[in-house]
């Protein structure tokens, strides 16, 4: 028997209705629409609105939708993990709450926490699960609520971040197609210049941490665009090497979609032309977990069976890391 691999089968995606613009954040913050495009390349971002709604309420359109184009019901979903850092709740995990609201019922589900870099390291985890032989549709969802861990008074923030989220679904393939390599690095001194100081159990909440404004997320830019730019380009150059790939081989670069720039940095490192690198971070600005595979389902028409991908992201903590993977179909 070949060698089983995780390929993935469709692709689902969500983002809300509600549109915040550049224009909008000049009148809430020191900033203007030409500066933010100047610096990060973002025009706008979707908010979810409404009393009450968590991040479950992006990730079951998701599934939703993947489930619709697989054809197949949510309760052949064996396993759904949900990559978060705006999870419902502190426990239960979105996952077993997104599992509940579309019915997944013989579905078992956890989170995984890794920002930025957090459908990466789903992705892979999903894949090892497939490989084993036992779990034949494995759920990866990538999705956060950025709207409610950021400060709308702090303009070195609340010009990046949006919400939206997107998924695939994984299953066993034959043919070599699917997830073929990982590197996947973490370096918690990072946390230092990108965290939220207060919510965990190291300082719960209390009257004084929200009147000091400490759960909002906090962010050195000059220092995390640094080890962005070295540890992405890094990354995605590591996986080519690794698996003797040239820039003529790669069909799409997947980057994270965080700053124009850091993208721009991670093609020109792996020689690829920007007709190669998917963008979609002027209208949905930093989704954190969700901005890569809102990119495979912004672009999925455009992707062809046996294609060359090279996902690569980089997160506060810090996490970061590049995927290869070949696209398993064609457009339908």
């Amino acid at each position: 028997m070949n060698k089983i691999t995780a390929a993935i089968t469709a692709v689902g995606g969500y983002v809300p209705d509600y549109v915040l613009t550049n224009k909008e954040l000049e009148k809430l913050v020191d900033t203007t629409d030409e500066w933010i495009i100047t610096r990060t390349g973002i025009t706008e971002r979707r908010i979810l609105k409404g009393e009450r709604k968590g991040t479950s309420e992006l990730c079951v359109p998701v599934a939703q939708e993947i489930c619709r184009k697989r054809g197949i019901s949510p309760e052949e979903i064996d396993l759904l993990i949900v990559a978060t850092v705006t999870p419902d709740m502190v426990f239960p995990a979105t996952a077993n709450i997104v599992t509940d609201k579309i019915g997944a019922k013989n579905a078992f589900g956890f989170d995984i926490s890794a920002a930025c870099s957090g459908f990466l390291y789903a992705l892979d985890t999903g894949a090892r699960f497939i490989e084993s032989g036992r779990y034949k549709k494995v759920m990866v969802i990538g999705a956060d609520k950025m709207s409610s861990i950021i400060d709308y008074t702090d303009r070195t923030t609340c010009i990046i971040f949006g919400d939206g989220g997107a998924g695939v679904l994984l299953e066993p393939n034959y043919e070599g197609l699917g997830v073929i390599d990982s590197v996947l690095k973490s370096d918690g001194h990072g946390r230092e210049y990108l965290h939220m100081k207060a919510g965990g159990s190291a300082q719960p909440a209390s009257i004084e941490s929200v009147t000091n404004r400490e759960h909002y997320v906090y962010q050195e830019g000059k220092m995390v665009f640094k080890y962005a730019v070295a540890n992405m380009a890094d990354a995605a150059a590591q996986i080519m090497e690794r698996n003797k790939l040239t820039a003529d081989d790669i069909a799409w670069l997947v980057p994270h979609q965080a700053n124009k720039r850091i993208i721009d940095a991670t093609a020109q490192r792996m020689g690829l032309p920007e007709e190669k690198v998917m963008m979609n971070i002027q209208r949905y600005g930093n989704t954190t977990a969700g901005t890569l595979p809102l990119c495979l389902w912004d672009y999925e028409k455009h992707l062809k069976k046996g294609d060359n991908l090279v996902l690569a992201a980089f997160g506060g903590g810090f996490t970061w890391g590049a995927s290869y993977l070949k696209w398993a179909y064609d457009p339908k």
